[in-house]
């Protein structure tokens, strides 16, 4: 269905170069404003939360950055079971995860024919073990789509500070990992090292283009994309401002100096290249007996923070020495759906007449907002002919809801959602209640949510308003929605 719907999309964007309204009096789409996203791109951004699996010989010495010097017999998961992995995300309404088969101590997770510093050497298993492939098995068998994390700092392999060998043994490895295992959606890279690491040029362009020869519909990720990118920092959090465009050029991975253009974006960006926030469950990466799991309240402020501000969260579920995701983990991944469930499952704008300032014409009329598609219907204004090539311009749009038979609207979340597919657009928007301001900000993209600051409001009329955008505004749902869990004496989003 949402392949169809994509290609549906698309034939959109194709006719949008028709004219306003033909002889037949039809109207036709808006024009895009490029960038645009990708396929991937775009299913990647419908998952809005999806996991991460840091594992290794990290989780069996108690430590975050192993030295490399690890013996690999300590590797031993006597109860692991990948299916109950999946079980854990898909419970959790998780519909991809990504594992580490190489962290930065370079012990790899699959049996790999280059290095013996692998789960070949363990006695797990008396050494016939592939953790790569249980879990690829594993989440082939619900249907849960997986990633892979193939660490470029490898504090072991002594080639590693020889810039033609390593490059070569790392190509090998990724290689081998995308031709013996499943489809891939997700590739992570980055720059991670330490301080007193050896100087070490990584061949990137050569390693991107190996992994789009061998999976060409596969998302790679890094600070410089290409095609999804790191927010800037490991909180969860992507700015107030949260642009899906951006310069690639002006990129470059492990460069600590853009960490703040990395969390805004730019909307005069000439790449499409959405955030991915990522942060642990847990205070550290890999497991820890002495750590728990952080507060169902703590990870709805990180939710609104990342899949509020038009990104999505990779949130990291490490498994234990067992082998298992802890059932701590597990349960508080089960209470974080549910609070999501709890909080979206009923949109009180539903009920209301919707009104709005212009309407493009049949098809494109205010009542859009209320329907499921939140791609490729959606409420357009008029246009008045300002559309530039994509440059951020002060408008003057509204749509408006109003309670039905004369009762009030109850909330204290309100969520807007742009059509996404024919470019990110809104640089400013304010929602009122009964004419008075209760939430406002820069950018929306795929998803903007506001807790109302002060807590529960009630009043009749509510008001989205664009005051800022490029091209013609396109708003493809609205919700009004209670949170239950928001105490907004605590902290504000």
């Amino acid at each position: 269905m949402l392949s169809l719907m994509l290609l549906v999309g698309w034939s959109v964007v194709a006719a949008a170069a028709a004219p306003f309204a033909g002889s037949e009096g039809v109207p036709t789409p808006p024009l895009p404003v490029l960038p645009l996203p990708n396929f991937s791109q775009l299913k990647w951004q419908r998952r809005e939360i999806i996991m991460f699996l840091h594992f290794g010989v990290n989780t069996f010495t108690d430590s975050e950055w192993g030295t490399g010097k690890e013996d690999p017999v300590i590797f031993n998961p006597v109860g692991l079971d990948a299916g109950q992995w999946v079980a854990a995300a898909e419970d959790a309404g998780i519909s991809l995860m990504i594992l580490t088969a190489k962290h930065h101590d370079g012990f790899c997770m699959w049996p790999s024919k280059y290095t013996k510093h692998s789960v070949g050497s363990s006695h797990w298993r008396h050494g016939k073990g592939d953790v790569v492939g249980d879990f690829m098995k594993a989440a082939a068998a619900r249907g849960v789509d997986v990633g892979l994390y193939l660490s470029p700092w490898d504090r072991h392999d002594s080639r590693y500070g020889s810039e033609l060998a390593y490059n070569g043994y790392y190509l090998a490895q990724l290689q081998e990992l995308l031709n013996n295992y499943n489809s891939m959606n997700e590739i992570w890279f980055d720059g991670a090292k330490g301080s007193n690491a050896p100087n070490m040029t990584y061949y990137f362009t050569d390693w991107f283009a190996m992994v789009k020869l061998l999976q060409s519909s596969i998302n790679i990720f890094s600070d410089a994309g290409p095609d999804v990118r790191w927010v800037g920092n490991e909180n969860g959090f992507a700015g107030t401002t949260s642009w899906s465009t951006i310069n690639r050029t002006s990129l470059s991975i492990g460069n600590g100096s853009i960490a703040d253009y990395l969390n805004t974006g730019d909307p005069k960006g000439t790449d499409y290249l959405p955030p991915e926030c990522d942060v642990s469950i847990r205070t550290g990466w890999f497991w820890h007996k002495s750590q728990s799991p952080k507060k169902l309240k703590k990870l709805l402020e990180i939710y609104y923070k990342s899949v509020g501000r038009n990104c999505v969260l990779l949130l990291n579920v490490p498994p234990n020495t067992t082998g298992l995701i802890s059932e701590t983990d597990v349960h508080r991944l089960k209470e974080l759906r549910n609070a999501i469930d709890t909080i979206f499952s009923m949109n009180y704008a539903m009920g209301c007449s919707v009104i709005a300032s212009s309407e493009r014409g049949s098809g494109f009329g205010p009542e859009n907002v209320h329907d499921d598609d939140h791609l490729w219907t959606y409420w357009a204004p008029r246009d008045n002919s300002y559309y530039n090539g994509g440059s951020l311009n002060e408008v003057d749009h509204w749509i408006e809801f109003r309670g039905s038979g004369g009762g009030g609207l109850k909330f204290n979340v309100v969520r807007i959602q742009e059509a996404v597919g024919l470019g990110q657009r809104i640089g400013r928007h304010e929602v009122y209640l009964d004419g008075k301001c209760v939430a406002k900000g820069t950018t929306i993209g795929y998803k903007r949510l506001h807790r109302i600051k002060g807590g529960v409001v009630n009043g009749s009329v509510v008001r989205l308003r664009i005051t800022k955008s490029r091209g013609v505004p396109l708003i493809s749902s609205f919700g009004l929605h209670f949170d239950p869990f928001w105490e907004p004496n605590r902290n504000h989003t």
